[in-house]
């Protein structure tokens, strides 16, 4: 499970641009003389300078849930780093500083700027890094608790590949492809006309390799089988309409202009190819589902005294 920091990046996003112009942004002493604890979790105190700095970071983002918003966070990033050290994970500061150089990158800045944006609006560093810590941790906690637990039925994924299948892709083929050879795309309109004269001349795949001999730079590559499923949407369904000894359309691809002959043809359902995709998406679906719930029961065991 990967950590997502996604909603990170797209947060910050939002306020560079008007950090780069120089728009007005609040400035203010980032610490109080003294900080008073508001919240213990777990024996972990929360404090007022904690909650306001995680505030400030939510007003940067564009985050309207306010100081109570702030504070749910913080607590259930105790919670989290509470449960990451009861099965013995540990964060270095060196995954930490990888994670803000990281953010730092997708805004296409250094981690000085990004550190000194948040100056300029009030926000220590480590309000940041804090965040990013719980995170880290938190998916660790969720790779080793609850990863081993999650179970996808064959039966499901069987029956919403099954679902996701149209009539052009139950056809396995035997297939060839014949390519007019020009590197990124440079002369493919000139390589296009030669390869839809080819085209009107094929006469199956027997005739594939000869018919190229006329042609320079003209390549027939023998594919083999291919389900449909395997193939883009656009030519699976070219090829659906089309009988054995039929080529598709030219098209231009990386390494010039390309052909499909379809060799042979038989009907034929695969979920194979499919399966693997809904297994990928069901499976991050369940391992959310499954993390919530873990986080949840956690909250509801969790020592929380408010002072």
């Amino acid at each position: 499970m990967k950590m997502d920091t996604t909603m990170i990046f797209a947060n910050l996003r939002r306020v560079t641009g008007a950090l780069l112009l120089g728009l007005a942004i609040v400035t203010a002493s980032v610490v109080p003389s003294m900080a008073a604890t508001v919240v213990t979790v777990n024996g972990t105190p929360i404090t007022d300078v904690q909650i306001d700095q995680r505030l400030r970071l939510f007003q940067m983002e564009g985050n309207r849930t306010g100081r109570n918003g702030a504070t749910d966070q913080l607590i259930t990033e105790a919670i989290q780093m509470s449960e990451a050290k009861r099965l013995g994970i540990s964060v270095s500061n060196a995954q930490v500083d990888e994670a803000f150089l990281q953010i730092a990158r997708n805004l296409k800045l250094s981690q000085d700027r990004l550190a000194e944006m948040l100056r300029q609006g009030g926000i220590n560093s480590e309000t940041l890094k804090d965040r990013l810590r719980a995170a880290i941790a938190w998916n660790s906690v969720a790779e080793r608790a609850v990863m081993p637990n999650v179970q996808i039925s064959d039966l499901d994924l069987d029956q919403k590949a099954a679902g996701r299948i149209s009539d052009f892709q139950n056809f396995d083929y035997i297939l060839k492809e014949i390519i007019f050879v020009a590197p990124g795309g440079q002369g493919a309109s000139g390589r296009t006309a030669q390869a839809n004269k080819y085209r009107s001349s094929f006469a199956g795949c027997d005739s594939a390799v000869p018919l190229s001999l006329a042609y320079t730079d003209a390549a027939v590559i023998d594919v083999g089988r291919r389900h449909a499923t395997q193939l883009p949407e656009a030519v699976a369904k070219e090829l659906a309409g089309m009988n054995v000894g039929g080529i598709t359309k030219p098209r231009v691809v990386e390494s010039g202009v390309s052909m499909l002959a379809i060799c042979e043809k038989a009907q034929a359902q695969d979920l194979t190819f499919v399966k693997d995709e809904v297994r990928a998406e069901v499976g991050n679906d369940t391992m959310q589902k499954q993390v919530d719930d873990y986080l949840a029961t956690l909250r509801k065991s969790a020592k929380i005294i408010y002072n």
